[in-house]
């Protein structure tokens, strides 16, 4: 498939703590990068939403800090396996070799929705949500409007399977990554109002990050 914009994504020299502090010298040097792409709903105000995030990784994960800053935080579903997608919550897109294609109810790739309170869902091979709890480690500080999520994601190649024990994958220099992040914001609805992206969707429905990989960027994993 053709690489959609390409990240360069800087190597950590010590793996950061996930405390939604950022204060590691991986965050102090690596650049921000636009969460600006509307996938779902009506246009929105910078008041209401705004986006923005970096990357790293280590041998044993990638890396991902997000700002966000939204006026209200909603999340009105206590059971983490219903209607997820309506609450806000981040939601991170990984195609571990970048091999693009449909994901919906395999695992090809994963589409992570990291709730607010931290509880990891994605589709399972059984089409209905699951925990995948242990593959994301995520913390969240919310000053005012603004939230910094810290989150440590480990990558599984699409041999996963549900409900068995699997290795992660370690990652090197130079490797590609399918990847996008997206964002659902829900100031006051039972349904999410917006739903806000990483990258452009070519077409009408561009709500299709969690069935369809190609849509995904491509992470370049780097030395320097």
């Amino acid at each position: 498939k053709p690489l959609k914009k390409l990240i360069k994504v800087k190597q950590a020299k010590i793996n950061p703590i996930i405390d939604g502090l950022a204060n590691e010298d991986i965050w102090n040097t690596s650049e921000w990068l636009p969460i600006n792409q509307l996938w779902l709903g009506d246009l929105y105000t910078p008041e209401d939403f705004q986006g923005r995030y970096k990357l790293a990784w280590t041998s044993d994960a990638l890396y991902v800090l997000a700002e966000i800053k939204d006026d209200i935080l909603i999340d009105n579903e206590k059971d983490p396996l219903k209607t997820w997608w309506n609450d806000d919550c981040l939601e991170i897109f990984i195609d571990e070799d970048n091999s693009g294609g449909e994901h919906q109810y395999n695992h090809n790739a994963f589409a992570y929705h990291i709730a607010l309170d931290g509880n990891v869902v994605d589709m399972s091979t059984e089409k209905k949500g699951k925990l995948y709890n242990s593959h994301i480690n995520s913390k969240r500080i919310t000053t005012g409007n603004t939230s910094i999520w810290e989150v440590k994601i480990s990558l599984f190649d699409d041999s996963y399977k549900d409900d068995t024990k699997n290795k992660t994958v370690k990652l090197t220099a130079n490797k590609n990554i399918g990847f996008a992040l997206a964002y659902c914001d829900n100031d006051k609805s039972q349904n999410r109002e917006n739903f806000i992206g990483s990258v452009a969707v070519d077409g009408d429905d561009k709500n299709r990050g969690w069935i369809d990989a190609n849509i995904f960027g491509t992470l370049l994993l780097s030395k320097d």
